[in-house]
């Protein structure tokens, strides 16, 4: 069954893993939480993750685009969830564009999944789901919506992706 071919799971950082520090919203990229929310979800279906970098999305760099780039293409999984910053995903999305015979998708949260009321483990089943049973190709993941990743936009003022 397709379904059960191993996920990779690429973290990148971004609001999924921050952690904050006081009430000024000082924060760092933490220890990817993405682990433990597949062990709370009870996940069976198989995955591998790779804890490729600890940066926000703003700070990210052509170089580190390259580098998420190259760790999907030369894997052997076909089904690839990477997690992201929001303000960014879009053009990492753009930077992983033709890649052969990949299922990816791109999630993130709008609150640190370390907070009670974040939207991290929700989203992040989404993109399980969806690198299981969608057709090659880049897709966003987030509150409860699958995007192509070709026709999304992050609309700040709602704070919400949004479609083009």
């Amino acid at each position: 069954m397709p379904g059960r071919e191993p996920v990779l799971v690429v973290t990148t950082g971004g609001t999924i893993d921050k952690q904050y520090f006081d009430a000024l919203s000082e924060y760092q990229i933490a220890e990817s939480m993405i682990a433990a929310l597949l062990r709370v979800g009870r996940v069976t279906q198989p995955f591998r993750i790779v804890e490729l970098m600890r940066k926000d999305s703003l700070e990210l760099t052509d170089a580190d685009r390259a580098l998420i780039r190259t760790t999907i293409e030369t894997a052997p999984e076909h089904r690839v969830v990477v997690t992201h910053g929001t303000d960014t995903m879009t053009a990492t999305a753009a930077a992983l564009g033709g890649l052969p015979g990949k299922t990816i998708a791109l999630v993130g949260a709008l609150a640190p999944a370390r907070f009670v009321e974040s939207d991290a483990p929700f989203n992040l089943g989404m993109a399980l789901a969806c690198v299981q049973v969608a057709p090659p190709g880049i897709y966003i993941t987030m509150n409860g919506t699958v995007f192509d990743a070709t026709m999304v936009v992050k609309d700040r003022s709602r704070n919400a992706f949004v479609e083009r």
